[in-house]
């Protein structure tokens, strides 16, 4: 199920489109423009509207201009259990970046703790008294440009693009951070793997908007890539 609507001059956005529905929790490609909560509309609201739902609870958020998986629970119950999940860190997260930069290392780790900057920015500090942990691959796919895969084993406010932007690799789109300008933000949440009544789920959806995901050598090297278990994570 896609969601559509109308702007001024007759361009198309797409809100969402339905991954899978289960008695006790739904699984949505977000689209990148909208918020999942707070704002009206919001993807909360279009989707209890939408598939008639009386209770919808996010389990967990993504930022208003970041796409990808997102999973929302249907019942209390199912809202505390996958809650819980996510809180304890037995969630497997992983998401595609692209850069115009190179990243100061190849591949490796990110951690420090982080605080609050100016305007609602948040900056990367060399203290680990409660830091954010981020891993990451990168490759690149063309002249000047790179995908990065990153893994975060925690669930920090902006936590990938203060990672980034510390590897002096900016995501393209991410004016907070220092990107390129774009027409989105190039950052998408790619997979999912969670556990629910002691069955395994595992969700992963490319990104479907934004002209420099289309393009041919990316999804090349997606292709390519298949998989984020085929990398070499630290469990």
């Amino acid at each position: 199920m896609l969601r559509r609507f109308y702007c001024e001059g007759g361009a198309i956005s797409h809100f969402y489109s339905v991954l899978d529905q289960r008695d006790a929790f739904l699984v949505v490609h977000k689209s990148p423009g909208i918020s999942v909560q707070g704002d009206s509309p919001s993807l909360l609201q279009l989707l209890k509207q939408d598939l008639s739902l009386p209770e919808l609870y996010p389990v967990h958020r993504l930022d208003r201009d970041t796409s990808g998986v997102l999973v929302l629970a249907k019942t209390e119950a199912a809202n505390r259990q996958l809650s819980m999940a996510f809180q304890e860190r037995r969630v497997r997260k992983f998401y595609l970046a692209l850069t115009s930069n190179k990243p100061s290392k190849k591949q490796g780790w990110v951690i420090g703790d982080m605080e609050k900057s100016r305007n609602g920015s948040y900056r990367l500090c060399r203290t680990r008294d409660n830091p954010a942990r981020t891993a990451f691959f990168s490759f690149a796919f063309e002249e000047g440009m790179r995908l990065v895969v990153l893994r975060p084993y925690t669930g920090k406010t902006h936590q990938l693009r203060v990672a980034l932007k510390a590897l002096g690799a900016p995501i393209i789109g991410d004016d907070r951070y220092g990107g390129v300008g774009a027409d989105r933000l190039y950052l998408h949440a790619w997979q999912l793997d969670f556990t629910f009544d002691d069955q395994a789920f595992s969700y992963r959806v490319p990104p479907a908007m934004g002209t420099l995901f289309e393009r041919p050598a990316f999804t090349q090297c997606l292709e390519q890539l298949g998989s984020p278990d085929k990398l070499a994570w630290s469990d």
